[in-house]
């Protein structure tokens, strides 16, 4: 069974594309074989199996994570998860020195994980960020958004009050900062810290294709 680096794993990795931090730390990420096993199932896309994981910690109200998850996820996506090459995680990193309403975006994010539909609504907090992003109660908005994502609003509103999803975003929070990720995006690589966001698919794909011929060969 293949053995992969998660968060509290440490390692080399190089690229000419981004900087790149080696890491020191140790992350508490529990992955399990299967999806009720794993915490981050609901918010992870391919296959547990994929050679490669890589975990991308962003903020929902930050300008660059709107600009990678809208122009360059969808074509890694294509090309690497849906493959099987790839299983992509997301982390939150939610800085609400500079994005006030992150936390509350995050909030509605990790409820709609809770009812299968995180990613459709990542999608939609991204595309329509402009329409939330900054409003001083920016809540009805995130639930109308979600709403139009398939998320039951009874649900979500009775998750949201029930306020346990913020201790979530809170240790996700520390993961990220415990492996040096202080800006978003970020990415960790089976073992080492990406950070900054590429504008094109080119600059991941040398990375990804790199650690993905290491990964393959190790498992020869």
């Amino acid at each position: 069974m293949r053995s992969h680096r998660h968060l509290d794993q440490v390692g080399p990795l190089t690229s000419p594309h981004f900087r790149l931090v080696l890491l020191a730390a140790s992350l508490l990420v529990t992955t399990g074989s299967a999806q009720n096993e794993d915490p981050l199932a609901a918010r992870s896309k391919g296959a547990s199996s994929a050679p490669v994981t890589v975990y991308e910690m962003a903020d929902f109200q930050c300008p660059a994570c709107r600009l990678f998850s809208v122009t360059v996820l969808p074509i890694l996506e294509r090309e690497y998860v849906q493959t099987g090459k790839v299983r992509w995680v997301f982390i939150n990193l939610p800085l609400t020195s500079l994005h006030p309403n992150a936390i509350a975006a995050a909030e509605v994010a990790m409820c709609a994980a809770r009812q299968g539909r995180f990613w459709p609504t990542h999608d939609a907090l991204y595309q329509q960020q402009d329409d939330w992003a900054k409003l001083a109660k920016p809540r009805t908005a995130l639930v109308r958004i979600a709403q139009r994502a398939g998320v039951d609003r009874a649900k979500l509103l009775a998750c949201l009050r029930d306020g346990s999803v913020r201790k979530e975003i809170e240790l996700d929070a520390q993961r990220a900062s415990r492996s040096g990720a202080h800006a978003t995006p970020s990415f960790y690589i089976e073992g080492g810290l990406l950070q900054g966001a590429p504008y094109t698919p080119d600059p991941m794909r040398h990375v990804l294709d790199s650690v993905y011929a290491v990964r393959t060969r190790a498992s020869q």
